[in-house]
């Protein structure tokens, strides 16, 4: 490696706890030089960062790109080539719909180190956050981790809807051989999904959790079912960040919250 190049550092921030971070990941922040941070990353965590880093913001949310996938590649490179450590900073975990690989792809073929660290999922962190475990012994072995982002009725295919590259969301199979489903950035397509995974086999009661902001402490979580959930998210005017939990799972958040008003009725 020619030695006068910096590096990047493709961090994952977790999924809103600024408490959720590694170990690691916080140390390449207080040593990073730059700093490109998305926005669902806890402002906390830009505290950790040394006065004098440069801290550049390019969050994208629906419909507005503060700064274009194609413009980060280019500051990541910016920076690294003039010998920056850089730290790409990322909500959630940088390989999961994030977009990590793309970056590493891009430094990799012009000769820039890098390194992922990872961080903790939003199917993982806000299904804990809401009391919901992914698996559960004797009701769910499997989960599968889905993005429904700007999802739309594919025209001609038996499919139903395609993500946002283009590519088919094979409901009618994650219907059929995953017991719990957690869906990224979907709720726009809250109603759609619902009706796929019915037509596909799933029974209009399968509960169903959809957790606003999870993990943060204006975490939102509404439950029902395939049938009638998005009618209780309209209502509640449900927004992003979301993830959409589907399975039996669900169950046992139910049963948690009863054994805990039980116990303060109890003690009250």
């Amino acid at each position: 490696m020619n030695r006068t190049l910096g590096k990047v550092s493709i961090v994952g921030a977790g999924p809103g706890d600024p408490e959720l971070i590694t170990v690691k990941a916080l140390r390449r922040i207080e040593q990073a030089d730059v700093i490109l941070y998305d926005r669902l990353v806890s402002e906390e965590l830009l505290q950790y960062a040394r006065p004098d880093a440069r801290r550049i913001y390019c969050g994208k949310s629906p419909g507005l790109h503060h700064m274009s996938q194609q413009a980060i590649h280019r500051t990541l490179l910016q920076y690294a080539s003039a010998g920056q450590h850089v730290v790409r900073l990322k909500g959630g975990d940088p390989l999961v719909f994030g977009r990590g690989g793309e970056e590493a792809l891009f430094l990799q073929e012009r000769g820039i180190d890098y390194e992922f660290i990872p961080g903790v999922t939003a199917a993982i962190g806000a299904a804990a956050g809401a009391d919901i475990p992914l698996t559960h012994r004797g009701i769910a072995t499997s989960f599968a981790c889905v993005t429904a982002s700007r999802a739309q009725p594919e025209s001609g295919s038996d499919t139903g809807m395609i993500d946002a590259a283009g590519n088919a969301v094979r409901w009618d199979l994650l219907a059929q051989s995953v017991d719990t489903l957690a869906i990224y950035m979907g709720v726009s397509q809250l109603q759609q999904i619902c009706s796929e995974l019915v037509r596909y086999g799933l029974p209009p009661a399968t509960p169903v959790a959809v957790i606003e902001n999870g993990t943060t402490s204006v975490q939102r979580v509404l439950t029902g079912t395939l049938e009638d959930i998005a009618r209780i998210a309209g209502a509640a005017q449900l927004g992003n960040p979301a993830l959409i939990i589907v399975g039996e799972v669900v169950r046992i958040r139910e049963q948690l919250q009863q054994i805990q008003q039980q116990a303060r009725t109890m003690i009250g």
